[in-house]
């Protein structure tokens, strides 16, 4: 089979779906069929919003299907489709062995880690909290266990050297580099598993590590940690749960932060610097606030907001 004449679905939610699947397209690889999540409530009006993915998909034409489970009406509309070959890249939910089976070609799973490193929800973000120099995408034959399949492909990205401009990315923008050597390295890797170029290769159990869904709590700083962590915590959590503490009972959100080496002082408790920046001292080191927002009000640097607060300089946060 050529292919280009190939009946590919294409199983995706969020951001890092909808870049791989613009891809796709790009190549002449159309999908028959996007399978997705249905629409959520989202916003402080809590309004019906498409996942990413829907809208895309919608833009560029494509069928959507958004069922609540993976049940036998929507495995028979599936199967209607006369699938040669599955793409999933962060659907959100386990793909059942009745599914998985369906496929001549099988399903290939779009997963930004080298596996079988981080396995699971959050491997960006574990990337970058856990301050590696190195991260890349895996293009895997999926199973029915989590992350768990033979690898086909995989690309390694060095985070902080040319190859990647940015030294210290937020989740933001590894997401996005990832997704898109993710979709390249898709595109390179289809051909070749069709014609039977590409020998699947089983993961080293012994070497798997697996990352959880985040949590808002995973958001809360602990002042006691060293303030290295703290800033590859602001970095890993934006913009979601957002990196936080309380500032005299109230949210104070840290959305943009550096680290201030060779300082010590008491941990928890804020300072003025010398060019009039807010700061707190962590574990080993402080926490330049760079860019923060105070429950109920609008993102700001710490210049401005020592404006009106100036009350916050020796005050220890929780």
């Amino acid at each position: 089979m050529a292919y280009r004449e190939m009946k590919i679905v294409f199983f995706g939610t969020s951001e890092f779906g909808s870049i791989i699947l613009e891809k796709l397209v790009q190549a002449g690889l159309s999908p028959v069929l996007v399978v997705t999540t249905p629409d959520n409530p989202a916003g402080r009006k809590q309004e019906l919003t498409p996942p990413p993915i829907k809208v895309t998909a919608q833009k560029l034409g494509i069928l959507v299907m958004q069922p609540e489970k993976l049940d036998q009406d929507t495995r028979y509309k599936i199967q209607n489709t006369n699938p040669d070959l599955f793409v999933v890249a962060s659907y959100g939910k386990i793909l059942p062995k009745e599914i998985l089976d369906m496929p001549k070609f099988g399903a290939l799973n779009v997963h930004p880690s080298l596996l079988p490193k981080y396995r699971g929800a959050s491997p960006i973000q574990t990337a970058i909290l856990n301050g590696e120099d190195e991260t890349g995408v895996t293009i895997m034959l999926m199973d029915e266990k989590m992350d768990h399949g033979a690898i086909l492909a995989q690309q390694e990205l060095r985070i902080s050297n040319d190859e990647f401009l940015i030294s210290k990315p937020t989740y933001p923008e590894l997401h996005n580099k990832l997704a898109e050597i993710g979709a390249e390295l898709l595109v390179k890797t289809i051909p070749d598993w069709i014609e039977g170029k590409i020998k699947p290769v089983p993961q080293n159990e012994g070497k798997a590590t697996y990352t959880h869904i985040l949590k808002k709590e995973d958001g809360r700083i602990d002042w006691n940690k060293e303030a290295v962590y703290i800033e590859r915590q602001v970095r890993a959590m934006y913009p979601w749960p957002g990196t936080y503490t309380f500032l005299k009972s109230k949210i104070l959100k840290i959305l943009k932060a550096d680290i201030i080496k060779n300082i010590q002082g008491e941990p928890r408790k804020a300072f003025q610097t010398a060019d009039g920046k807010l700061a707190v001292y962590a574990g080993k080191d402080a926490i330049l606030l760079e860019e923060i927002q105070m429950e109920g009000g609008k993102p700001m640097s710490s210049k401005e907001f020592l404006l009106g607060h100036r009350d916050c300089i020796g005050t220890t946060l929780e």
